[in-house]
């Protein structure tokens, strides 16, 4: 991976390629960044830029027009023999992005269970937080609930997401928030601590009507 480093892109595709087995469009992009999830499968379109770190991941999926920003440090808690969520058989440490979907710059998620971005959002501003696993006080135990973030939802800046949260489809969350639990209603406002309903949303918003991720 270190030797990677040195090699222009196409040769450094097709290293990667050859000696992980990744999965990477020829017209995927991978920039100085620290990339070493078991499986990567890049689709036609997409990138990860500079100076973002993604391990400890059983999967890197980025589906079709989607990226993945500057800054980013994206961490996960492999399958294999571990005292650790030795009872949760079917976790999954995965991180899919949906297409045409984005994860901006300087963000912190932990995939130590699965996080799905849906198709046409965007995970915005900085310094927000995915956080899947914690400690279960009670039985002494670390443990893990995956989050899930639907189609063409907009998170704002600096929002904490909790194991277990489920963002519907056409939703946002405003700034600085806390997602804690598993939300159902769709084209709704979410804001707050913890994150409550704040306003419905119509699905006349041209947010809501893009045929491709990019807003001008």
């Amino acid at each position: 991976m270190l030797f990677s480093f040195l090699l222009p892109w196409g040769l450094r595709r097709s290293f990667l390629q050859k000696q992980f087995g990744y999965q990477i469009h020829p017209s995927a992009r991978i920039g100085l960044s620290w990339i070493n999830p078991t499986r990567l499968i890049m689709e036609e379109n997409t990138r990860i830029d500079h100076l973002t770190l993604c391990k400890g991941l059983d999967l890197v999926h980025l589906k079709a027009h989607s990226m993945v920003g500057r800054g980013n440090w994206i961490t996960g808690f492999p399958l294999g023999p571990s005292r650790h969520f030795a009872e949760e058989t079917d976790r999954k440490p995965q991180l899919i992005v949906g297409e045409h979907s984005a994860i901006t710059h300087r963000h912190f998620i932990d995939c130590t269970n699965s996080v799905t971005i849906g198709k046409f959002s965007t995970f915005a501003g900085m310094q927000s937080q995915i956080m899947t696993h914690s400690v279960d006080i009670q039985r002494n135990r670390q443990t893990s609930l995956p989050v899930r973030i639907g189609d063409y939802c907009f998170v704002g800046t600096n929002c904490v997401v909790l194991g277990g949260s489920v963002l519907p489809d056409f939703c946002v969350v405003g700034a600085k928030s806390l997602m804690n639990k598993a939300f159902t209603d769709t084209y709704q406002l979410y804001g707050g601590v913890p994150a409550r309903p704040i306003e419905k949303l119509s699905p006349e918003f041209k947010y809501f009507q893009r045929t491709e991720g990019f807003v001008v």
